[in-house]
């Protein structure tokens, strides 16, 4: 075969002359016989590369566009005052009047941008009335709107610091009363208290309570994150996204 063929047989016979043969070397004998080794070797022994793994997944981010990064407590705290083993399901008043009363107290980012405003104290209230973490109530804020009183826009109606839609802050503004009726007293009545932070505190406030008490009813440790799902894709895919 050529391509085992060594150089020293590619050789051209020169034309006689006085008499005699002779064989020289050409340029295109040599270049041939290399060229052919080296098709020969290459055909002979074929090389699959492969890729080293599955090639680089790009997964890319997109921040909640016009609000700030925000850092979640660490160590899972519980959205609910207390422990997570210890939510009382019943909710409303307790046979002495009281109502159970969360943490108000706080910690982070979110919670002194919140307790920077002028209601952040009333909302801080508002958090221990319903059973809830000052945190968690900051968080929500600091998410929502940076803990700014601004309008609807875009066509919606999610209004103010906590960003509620109409229908939510109505059913929890109500449920709000339901569980504790001396409150009725000190808020805004109507869709005019989305626009009163200090009473849509309160509506945020049940709703973080209620997400929570979802969350634990479904088997889910009701941490800041996980009832932050809720608060933001509802009761259906909440859960679901707390698990996952």
């Amino acid at each position: 075969m050529f391509g085992k063929t060594p150089l020293g047989l590619c050789y051209a016979i020169a034309p006689p002359h006085g008499g005699r043969s002779r064989a020289r070397w050409t340029t295109a004998s040599v270049v041939l016989g290399i060229g052919i080794g080296a098709i020969g070797s290459a055909y002979a022994d074929p090389s699959i590369v492969l890729p080293n793994g599955l090639p680089v997944q790009v997964h890319p981010t997109f921040p909640e566009p016009g609000l700030p990064a925000f850092s979640f407590p660490v160590g899972g705290a519980s959205s609910l005052g207390g422990p997570s083993s210890s939510v009382d399901t019943n909710g409303g008043t307790g046979g002495n009047g009281s109502v159970s009363s969360g943490d108000t107290s706080g910690s982070g980012a979110a919670y002194d941008t919140m307790m920077a405003q002028d209601w952040g104290s009333q909302a801080a209230d508002a958090a221990a009335a319903m059973g809830v973490s000052a945190t968690a109530l900051a968080a929500t804020c600091a998410m929502e709107s940076n803990c700014q009183n601004v309008g609807a826009s875009g066509g919606g109606t999610a209004t103010g610091a906590f960003q509620m839609i109409n229908s939510t802050y109505t059913a929890d503004i109500n449920g709000t009363v339901a569980y504790d009726p001396n409150i009725a007293g000190s808020i805004v009545t109507g869709l005019a208290g989305q626009m009163d932070p200090a009473t849509e505190a309160y509506a945020a406030s049940y709703e973080l309570r209620s997400d929570a008490l979802l969350l634990h009813a479904n088997g889910v440790d009701p941490t800041v994150l996980a009832v932050r799902a809720v608060y933001q894709f509802g009761a259906g895919e909440g859960p679901r996204s707390a698990r996952a």
